[in-house]
């Protein structure tokens, strides 16, 4: 299978690396903002889009909640990505002579053990392969990138050190967007499905409108909310469940979910990730 799969931030990238692991037969196409790689889709640029939606370490991606439900596009599939840092340099650079350490600051604070042990100065950059790339326009011997391998082959950098993240669980979850929903048999046994609503407001409307997952057995793995136009009496919840729509026990629920919501909306129901059930997500 072939196309053309959009990502927000330069080529090394992790979310690159994410569309690379995922679907190796496309192309990757680099995109300034989120807003960009969903116009890209929208626009015929680009089939799907690749989007990050949560880290374990850092938690929900901001606004990543807010643009899925006007976005116009649909949730087609989902990606786990390992995110292992490597300590990138300029060829001749060595470890003793590493000064300064460049990378965006979610990344940074997930290196602190090494900073701590070699002694290097944080320098915050907009993202982890973009201080990858600046780094390669100079031709510093003091200054390293903490980025993916694939940004060091790419920017043609050096690997002085590999998986110097601190925690090894740091996985990246992706939602995979596409103009057009994909739709899945009723009888898949492992399936997801995304769906935002808005409750009536009236005392325990959340209580009430999520009782029906409980009362037919269905596991909710993700609840957000937020609010809508900055209001703070309007709020949204953005929630995976498992099952698909036309099962009995989510049908029932969703049903009830209905009911006590001022709207409800389905955004894609798609295959679960292996990861879900005990399988390593993909490595860099």
């Amino acid at each position: 299978m072939s196309g053309v799969i959009a990502f927000q931030g330069v080529p090394g990238a992790y979310s690159d690396l994410a569309c690379r692991s995922a679907y190796p037969g496309f192309t990757t196409l680099p995109c300034p903002s989120f807003e960009a790689a969903i116009a890209a889709v929208h626009e015929g640029r680009a089939e799907l889009a690749m989007l990050p939606c949560e880290n374990s370490l850092a938690g929900r991606v901001p606004d990543i909640h807010r643009m899925l439900p006007s976005s116009g596009l649909f949730v087609v599939g989902e990606h786990y990505q390992r995110v292992e840092h490597c300590l990138l340099a300029n060829k001749g650079a060595t470890l003793s002579g590493i000064r300064r350490a460049h990378s965006h600051p979610v990344a940074l604070g997930q290196v602190l053990n090494l900073l701590r042990e070699m002694k290097l100065e944080p320098v915050i950059e907009a993202d982890t392969a973009g201080a990858a790339k600046l780094l390669a326009e100079t031709d510093s011997l003091e200054d390293a990138a903490i980025a993916s391998s694939l940004a060091g082959e790419i920017y043609g950098l050096e690997i002085l050190a590999r998986n110097v993240e601190d925690a090894a669980h740091n996985t990246t979850r992706f939602y995979v967007m596409s103009k057009q929903p994909q739709p899945l048999p009723p009888k898949t046994a492992q399936a997801v499905t995304t769906f935002v609503f808005r409750v009536r407001n009236i005392p325990a409307a959340l209580y009430k409108a999520l009782g029906g997952f409980a009362t037919n057995g269905v596991n909710m793995t993700k609840l957000e909310s937020y609010m809508l136009d900055g209001h703070f009496t309007a709020t949204q919840f953005l929630c995976d469940v498992d099952g698909h729509p036309e099962q009995p026990e989510l049908r029932r629920a969703l049903e009830e979910l209905e009911f006590f919501s001022k709207e409800m909306r389905v955004l894609g129901t798609y295959a679960a990730h292996p990861y879900r059930f005990g399988r390593p997500a993909e490595a860099d």
